[in-house]
């Protein structure tokens, strides 16, 4: 959607120049220095915003009190003409200075510039004497802490040394190394140290060389490997490493974590010193220094760990708003670096702590205002520091009464003109309301969606009609409109929905399930992408009457409802349409019994294998049923073969133990009188066992066909 925008300062927006012009910021913010005694200094503060303007100094969070010797300059400049050290009774000029700004909307306050006196004290290590063997290695160190940091060069024997010679290297740090040294090395060195304060030198130390270069092997030793080292990014970094041994070893240098190292901005300087210039926070790490002797794993290792600091930088700043009284309002302050920083917030200078209507809350990225009275009217802000730096963001709160705020727009209404174009229009106000808007939002949002992906999109003054273009067919909108002037937002106007061209949405799926003798629910799935339905309709009938009851309107992100009040024992059919602007999709239908489960009766047990519970028709208890009446019936198919079998078994058991007569039989073979006449032979059954056969026997033959008594 072009021109769409997420406006937190829109009157900014519209009134672009004039309204920057208006909020009080700073152009220039003093920054550290180191002033030297007895000259003149001189900190920076210039500021834009509505006339006039008050700039006053403090330093260490004390007003700087102004004499001859200490001015503001009409430009917002702080001079001090003769800079003057601490003496008794006096703290003198050095602190933390910062420059505020103030005007009708309120104050500012700058970032805190740190002030040094310049200064070179005494050495606190000087280098020392040695002796090493020709072609040995050589090391020499002193170390003084000046205010500037000092810049450090050797002599030797009185006299400049010469660093042409790659056997010789220098560390910025006051460190001076030789290699493969030979007797013209021989000589008396010291360093000299100097910045803007003075010039100072180190005592003395001779190098001695004794004897030729020795042929008898030496392990590899370290003499000097790397130092933790914390710095700030696109600073330098020099990591010492010098060894010793015969031959001489080889010096590499790798990562603890594995990671390499990298070729760009990195040197080598001597024969083994790492040299990283304009180090990135993917710098940080343990370094490990590795002294090999040639041809063989021999080595030894050392390590140092780089820590790179980042200033605090700001991922999103608060914004200058316009709030109504009673309302609220919230600014967002999110900064990174290295420590992670501190966030604090200033009210007109003030440190903001949490109060009755203040809350700061994500770890104080965010300050949220409410019950706005015209007191909180004031410049907001949010002040980022750790270890390696700080910065500061600021933001104007204006408080306007309701009476100043234009009325809200009228007659809002949409139409789809294709399937990407909405078109909206809305009443022209009167005239003496026309001259205070500066502009219109429009709140575009897709039905279903969360108010948080809600677009904005602004609109001239003069117009009173709008295509909004670029959105997705057959998806519902939801839309709304504010007036603006420079003292904030109207309220919105009503919402209107709108369909974009393309088709209604498609039938939806669902499902039913009976809660109880009366009662149904439906529930279905809803749309996979928020916008292509605004909303559904339910129906419901009885079987078999023709009409449906309903519709019951249900909104777009509602998937289920409970049908209440049916009639017990009937079948109902249900049907679920989804809608939008261009239609309703075609119905999905389903048929939900509401049989009442019956209780248990004496006289139908048996008559029934199984019964189901009410409403229960579902594929799953279908299933169910057939598997138990499948197994019924092999049941009884097993029982009837079973019975089969032990009448056979019976007959076959009695046959050589009972006589039978031939004579007088019957059309079956049997004599008419077997019932009734047999005789015991010797070995037959008892006479009970005997009759239990018997009358398995005639129970079997009176069912074959054909089978009679007489």
């Amino acid at each position: 959607m072009k021109a769409r925008v997420l406006l937190s300062c829109l009157a900014a927006f519209f009134c672009l120049s004039s309204c920057l012009a208006s909020e009080l910021s700073f152009l220039l913010e003093p920054s550290d220095v180191i002033a030297v005694r007895e000259r003149p200094l001189m900190l920076d503060c210039r500021v834009q915003g509505d006339e006039p303007i008050m700039i006053t100094w403090r330093k260490n969070s004390v007003p700087v009190p102004t004499s001859a010797r200490v001015q503001v300059l009409s430009n917002g400049t702080l001079l001090i003409r003769s800079f003057q050290k601490r003496k008794e009774g006096s703290e003198g000029d050095m602190g933390e200075y910062d420059c505020t700004a103030q005007n009708r909307y309120g104050l500012l306050v700058s970032r805190k510039a740190k002030v040094l006196l310049a200064s070179l004290p005494k050495f606190h290590t000087h280098p020392a004497s040695m002796s090493v063997e020709e072609g040995g290695v050589a090391r020499f160190q002193c170390e003084i802490n000046g205010v500037p940091e000092a810049n450090i060069t050797w002599e030797k024997n009185r006299m400049l040394l010469n660093t042409t010679d790659n056997r010789y290297t220098l560390l910025p740090k006051g460190i001076l190394q030789v290699t493969g040294v030979k007797q013209v090395d021989r000589g008396v060195f010291r360093c000299v140290a100097s910045n803007i304060a003075n010039t100072r030198y180190s005592n003395e130390a001779t190098l001695n060389i004794t004897g030729t270069a020795s042929r008898i092997y030496k392990e590899p030793v370290i003499l000097s490997g790397p130092q933790n080292l914390t710095i700030n990014v696109h600073q330098t970094a020099i990591l010492e490493c010098i060894a010793t041994g015969n031959p001489r070893p080889i010096v590499s240098w790798s990562r603890l974590d594995g990671r390499s190292i990298g070729v760009e901005g990195i040197q080598v300087l001597g024969t083994g010193n790492l040299m990283i210039s304009d180090v990135s926070l993917q710098h940080s790490g343990v370094y490990v220094c590795a002294a090999n002797r040639p041809g063989t794993r021999m080595r030894r290792t050392a390590l140092g760990r780089l820590v790179v600091q980042a200033p605090p930088e700001f991922l999103q700043w608060p914004q200058s708003v316009s709030k109504p009284a009673g309302g609220s309002a919230v600014f967002t302050c999110v900064a990174q670096g290295v420590p992670e920083p501190h966030l604090i917030w200033l009210k007109n200078g003030k440190v903001l702590m949490p109060g009755h209507n203040v809350k700061l809350t994500n770890n104080n990225s965010t300050l949220a205002l409410t019950r706005i009275t015209s007191e909180d009217e004031a410049i907001y802000q949010c002040i980022a520091e750790n270890s390696a730096g700080a910065n500061q963001a600021s933001a104007r709160l204006a408080v306007a009464q309701a009476k100043d705020l234009p009325a809200a727009p009228e007659g809002l209404t949409a139409s789809a003109m294709s399937t990407n174009t909405i078109h909206i229009a809305w009443r022209e106000p009167p005239a003496q309301v026309t001259e205070n808007i500066i502009g219109y939002v429009l709140h575009i949002r897709k039905i279903g969606e969360s108010d948080t992906l809600e677009l904005q999109e602004a609109i001239s003054k003069g117009k009173f009609q709008h295509d909004v273009s670029n959105l997705e067919p057959a998806t519902t909108y939801s839309l709304y409109l504010k007036a603006y002037s420079p003292l904030g937002a109207s309220q919105q106007s009503h919402t209107v929905v709108a369909t974009t061209l393309g088709g209604a949405p498609t039938p939806p799926t669902f499902f039913t399930k009976v809660m109880n003798s009366s009662s149904v629910q439906v529930l279905w799935e809803l749309p996979s992408k928020a916008g292509k339905a605004e909303g559904f309709r339910l129906f419901y009938r009885r079987v078999p009457h023709a009409l449906f009851q309903g519709p019951i309107q249900l909104p777009c992100l509602v998937n289920a409802h409970t049908i209440a009040d049916l009639e017990t024992g009937a079948v109902y059919e249900v049907k679920l349409v989804a809608y939008n602007g261009n239609g309703e999709s075609d119905g999905s239908t389903r048929l939900v019994s509401l049989v009442e489960e019956r209780a248990s009766d004496p006289t139908t047990e048996g008559k029934s294998l199984c019964q189901c519970r009410d409403g229960e028709a579902s594929l799953g208890s279908i299933v169910i049923g057939i598997h138990i009446g499948t197994a019924c019936i092999i049941f009884c198919v097993l029982f009837l073969l079973f019975g089969y079998r032990r009448s056979l078994f019976c007959g076959r058991g009695t046959q050589d133990s009972w006589s039978v007569p031939r004579e007088n039989t019957g059309h079956n073979g049997i004599h008419k009188d077997a019932a009734n006449h047999h005789r015991a032979e010797p070995g037959s059954q008892p006479e009970g066992q005997q009759r239990q056969c018997q009358v398995v026997i005639e129970q079997h033959l009176s069912d074959l066909p054909g089978t009679g008594a007489g």
